[in-house]
């Protein structure tokens, strides 16, 4: 297994590529408005002198930027019974290159980014997965819960 690193502020724009490949599978992507935006929120989260944010990074084997990468936050929530510390990470943007792809290189970034959860003391990590990752997120622990989950985009508000 490749061990995977803490992502710089120098590998913004990869990150960013790594990210388009990823959810042009869910988004048109005719739009790039949201890139500088995406850019501006890493250079921030990730130069913080306490970071709640945190991207593990592969670097492509022919020296050509990054081959995967994996992205995870950190957030308080009033603590309950099964996480006293509140504290709740969210893992995101996991994607490889598709010429990297079967080597690893998601298992590495996500293995190195929760050992980094571990070290912050967070005491519950979720995310979403799709068919393809589901697999990898079990063997790691993840199960799906029994907490029911919605989605309101505020552009689709409407009054009960």
């Amino acid at each position: 297994m490749v061990n995977a690193r803490h992502a710089e502020l120098g590998d913004i724009d990869e990150i960013i590529r790594l990210r388009e490949v990823m959810i042009a599978e869910w988004f048109d992507m005719s739009d790039s408005t949201w890139k500088s935006e995406a850019a501006e929120v890493l250079r921030r989260r990730l130069d913080e002198p306490k970071p709640t944010m945190a991207v593990t990074v592969i670097d492509a084997p022919d020296g050509a930027g990054l081959a995967a990468c994996a992205a995870g936050t950190i957030e308080e929530r009033l603590p309950f019974p099964v996480n006293l510390s509140g504290r709740v990470g969210w893992v995101f943007n996991v994607v490889t290159d598709p010429q990297w792809r079967r080597r690893g290189f998601s298992r590495s970034c996500v293995t190195a980014l929760l050992d980094w959860f571990d070290q912050q003391s967070v005491a519950t990590v979720e995310l979403l997965a799709t068919g393809d990752g589901e697999g990898l997120y079990q063997r790691y622990g993840f199960n799906r819960t029994k907490e029911p989950s919605m989605r309101l985009r505020m552009t689709e508000r409407t009054e009960p």
